[in-house]
């Protein structure tokens, strides 16, 4: 995900806080890691260094000082150009999965790779779980329901890839040691 981008993207619905762009970041995208207060911060600088947006006003109130931050032409202009772009299919997938069973395959006891996906299986599943709770929870917002639809279908593509694994794991074992 494009923090930069997300931040415009929050930005264009009218001015705000830095405080107030993290706490909608983290609403809107319940499954995403959420932001810290520092990356909001540092990101809001370089956008404003770029011209992608800039300070509205600074508010005291006694308090520490408070900066509401609003979109820029050219801001909008990136933002929808941003918006255009299809994103393109990874031409590699980095999997630590699959990393690791090779790995326990080179380095573990025998069996160590089967032992490894059972478990890694049992913490997909429980993953799953805790999603389906959300996305089913009475009153759910859309935005978390299709977020943990998302992440749903990625685990469920790891558990078919790990049971495929799984039924080939001693041909995968001999052409590892073999190699």
């Amino acid at each position: 995900m494009s923090t930069p981008h997300v931040l415009l993207g929050l930005l264009s619905a009218g001015p705000s806080h830095g405080y107030d762009l993290k706490k909608r970041h983290d609403e809107r995208f319940p499954q995403a890691r959420p932001l810290a207060y520092g990356q909001v911060y540092a990101t809001l600088q370089r956008l404003v260094r770029d011209e992608l947006a800039e300070v509205l006003d600074v508010e005291a109130d006694g308090g520490p000082e408070r900066t509401r931050y609003r979109i820029t032409e050219a801001g909008g202009r990136k933002l929808a150009d941003w918006l255009h772009e299809v994103a393109p299919a990874a031409p590699f997938v980095a999997n630590d999965i699959f990393a690791k069973v090779v790995v326990a395959i080179l380095a573990g006891p025998q069996g160590a790779s089967g032992a490894y996906l059972q478990a890694q299986r049992a913490a997909h599943m429980a993953r799953m779980r805790e999603l389906t709770h959300i996305k089913t929870a009475p009153g759910a917002p859309l935005s978390s329901v299709l977020s943990a639809d998302y992440a749903l279908a990625h685990l469920d593509a790891d558990l078919r890839w790990m049971e495929s694994t799984a039924q080939r794991i001693s041909t995968l074992e001999k052409e590892v040691r073999d190699s």
